[in-house]
C-alpha cells in the first residue's frame, strides 16, 4: 500500500498510470463498436455453439464475439513478430540487425514487423469474415461493402498496435501484453456470471477444486517467474593511477523463466491460425479441399488431445527460442571478460560462454515444462471433470499473473530511480 501511494504522489508516474488507463478505456470502447451488416442474435448463437471461436473470443476480450472494429485484436501484429523472429534464424542480416546493431537495429526490425501486420490483418480478416458469412452470421455483401468492412478491420488492428506502442513508451510493462491482459480481465465478469447462472450444487466440489487449482497456479507462476540461479562473478583488482578498480564479487542472475508470458502468446497465435484458415476453406465447393480443411479443423479442436499436445510442444519450443534471443551467453561472457571478471573455476572467454549455455539449457528446461503444463492444464482438468466453463482458465491466469508481475517490477524500478 505504501508503494501504491508513492506511485500517485510522483507526478510523472501518476501521469503515466493515468495515460495507460485512458488508453485501456479507449481500447475497451473500440472493442464494443461493431462492424456493420451483422445479425447480433445469430452471432451470439454461433459463438455459443462453436468452441474454437469461443476460445478466440475469450482471448480477445469479447471483441470477436461482438465483431467489433478491433475484432482481430493484436493477432496479426503478434503473428508478424513471430514470423520476423523466426526469419532471424534463416537470414544472418536480420539476426545481426536484431541482436548487434543496438537500438537503431531493433527499431528497424520492429518497423518491419509493423509493415508485415498489414497483409496479415487483411488475410486473417478476410478468412474470418468469409467463414462467418458461410455460417450465415453475416449476410450478402456487395464488393463496396466487402472493401469497407475489410478496411475497417485492418485499421482496427493497426490502431491497437499503435495503442500498444504508446503504452510501451511509458516503460510500465509491455504494451501488447497489457492490452491482452485488459482483454482477458474484461471477460472475467461474464465468465463468472455464466458460471453462477449454470451453477449445479452437485458440482460444488468440482468448482471448489477449480478455485484451489487457480490459487496453486498463481502461486506456481509467481514462484517460477521469480526463481533464479545466481552465478558468482569475481572482478580482478586493477590500479590505474591513484585509483583502484574492481576487486569485488557479485553474481549474474539467470532466471528460470526468461521468456515470461511471450511463449504462451506466440503458441496460441500460431496454433489458432491453421484452424482459422481451415474454417475458411471448409465451406468451399471443391470436395477435396473442403474435406482436408474439415479434417484439420476437427483435428485441432481446442478440447482435443492433439490440440493439447501441439500446444504443449509449441510453448516448450518457443520458451527455448525466445530465451535464446533475449539471453546470449557469448556476448555476456565477452562483457564479463572485458571488465576483468571471471566465474570462479571457469576460464574467461569461450569456456565461460559454454558454461553459461550449459546452465541456461538446463534451467530453461524447468521453465519450459512448467509453462507447457500450465498451458494444457485446463484441457487435462476438462478431460477429468467434463466442465467447460473454465476451459481458458489456465492460460488466462498465466498471462494475467505474469503481466501483473512485470508491471510491478517496472514500477519498483522507477520508484527506485526516484529514491536515488
Amino acid at each position: 500500500m505504501n508503494k501504491f501511494l508513492q506511485i500517485f504522489k510522483k507526478p510523472d508516474l501518476r501521469n503515466k498510470i493515468l495515460f495507460i488507463l485512458g488508453v485501456l478505456v479507449v481500447y475497451r470502447l473500440a472493442a464494443n463498436v461493431p462492424i456493420p451488416f451483422v445479425d447480433a442474435a445469430q452471432l451470439q448463437q454461433f459463438f455459443n455453439n462453436n468452441q474454437f471461436y469461443g476460445l478466440l473470443s475469450a482471448l480477445t476480450g469479447g471483441s470477436i464475439s461482438q465483431l467489433s472494429i478491433v475484432m482481430l485484436a493484436l493477432g496479426p501484429y503478434i503473428s508478424g513478430s513471430i514470423i520476423m523472429q523466426l526469419l532471424t534464424m534463416i537470414f544472418p542480416s536480420l539476426e545481426r540487425m536484431y541482436k548487434y546493431e543496438g537500438e537503431a537495429g531493433r527499431a528497424k526490425f520492429n518497423q518491419y514487423s509493423r509493415l508485415l501486420t498489414v497483409p496479415l490483418a487483411a488475410m486473417q480478416g478476410f478468412g474470418f469474415l468469409v467463414s462467418l458469412q458461410r455460417q450465415n452470421v453475416i449476410g450478402y455483401l456487395d464488393p463496396f461493402q466487402w472493401g469497407t468492412v475489410l478496411l475497417v478491420v485492418i485499421a482496427g488492428s493497426l490502431f491497437l498496435m499503435w495503442l500498444g506502442e504508446l503504452i510501451s513508451e511509458k516503460n510500465i510493462g509491455n504494451g501488447v501484453s497489457i492490452l491482452i491482459l485488459a482483454g482477458i480481465v474484461a471477460g472475467f465478469p461474464t465468465q463468472l456470471q455464466q458460471a453462477l447462472f449454470k451453477y449445479d450444487s452437485t458440482l460444488f466440489f468440482t468448482y471448489l477444486a477449480f478455485v484451489i487449482l487457480a490459487v496453486v497456479v498463481i502461486a506456481g507462476v509467481i514462484y517460477i517467474s521469480e526463481a533464479q540461479r545466481n552465478i558468482p562473478v569475481n572482478y580482478a583488482r586493477r590500479v590505474r593511477g591513484s585509483k583502484v578498480y574492481g576487486g569485488v564479487s557479485t553474481y549474474l542472475p539467470m532466471r528460470i523463466n526468461n521468456a515470461g508470458v511471450i511463449p504462451i502468446i506466440f503458441a496460441l497465435s500460431l496454433l489458432l491460425f491453421p484452424s482459422l484458415i481451415a474454417n475458411f476453406f471448409a465451406g468451399t465447393n471443391v470436395v477435396i479441399v473442403s474435406s482436408v480443411a474439415t479434417a484439420i479443423s476437427n483435428f485441432l479442436q481446442p478440447n482435443g488431445i492433439w490440440y493439447a499436445i501441439f500446444y504443449f510442444l509449441l510453448v516448450f519450443l518457443f520458451t527455448y527460442f525466445y530465451t535464446a534471443i533475449t539471453f546470449d551467453p557469448k556476448s555476456i561472457s565477452e562483457n564479463i571478460q572485458k571488465n576483468g571478471g571471471y566465474v570462479p573455476g571457469i576460464r574467461p572467454g569461450p569456456s565461460t560462454a559454454q558454461f553459461l549455455y550449459h546452465l541456461l539449457t538446463r534451467i530453461t528446461l524447468v521453465g519450459a515444462v512448467f509453462l507447457g503444463v500450465i498451458a494444457v492444464l485446463p484441457n487435462i482438468v476438462q478431460g477429468f471433470t467434463s466442465v467447460t466453463d473454465f476451459a481458458i482458465g489456465g492460460t488466462s491466469i498465466l498471462i494475467v499473473v505474469s503481466v501483473a508481475l512485470e508491471i510491478m517490477k517496472q514500477l519498483d524500478a522507477q520508484l527506485s530511480m526516484y529514491e536515488y
